[in-house]
Parts: C-alpha cells; sequence; structure tokens
C-alpha cells in the first residue's frame, strides 16, 4: 500500500477514535454518525490542511462540520 493512502487511513482512524473519546461513544457509532453528516467525506478532502492542526483542532472542525449537516452532538 502506498505511504500516503496508509497515512491518510491512520490519520481518519485516529481522528474517529478520538472523536468517540471525546463525546463518550463507541468507535463505531462515531465512525457512522461522521460518515453520516459529513465528517469522513471532510477528512478525505481537507487531509492536507487538517493533518498539520492538533487533533483537538480536527475534532473541533469535524464536530462543527457535524453540525452544519444536522448533526446534533455537542
Amino acid at each position: 500500500m502506498n505511504k500516503e493512502i496508509q497515512n491518510r487511513i491512520n490519520y481518519t482512524v485516529t481522528c474517529i477514535n478520538e472523536f468517540s473519546e471525546r463525546y463518550a461513544m463507541h468507535p463505531q457509532k462515531a465512525y457512522l454518525y461522521l460518515k453520516n453528516y459529513g465528517g469522513i467525506a471532510f477528512l478525505k478532502e481537507c487531509y492536507e490542511a487538517e493533518h498539520l492542526l492538533s487533533i483537538e483542532d480536527a475534532i473541533d472542525d469535524l464536530t462543527l462540520i457535524c453540525k452544519r449537516n444536522g448533526g446534533q452532538i455537542a
């Protein structure tokens, strides 16, 4: 597997896990929430900029994106 692809996968998994910890939910539920409200698409689309930020900032951004798309967490 290409190194960049592996980095993107690792980053996405880290963000899902950190999101699940912040909001005290199972990682699978966090993944489904992020998928349904545009968070996963956001991570894919904005990886180049987001991976340069802290994980806390990335989770803040994911929260904002999901809220804009109808998510009710936070």
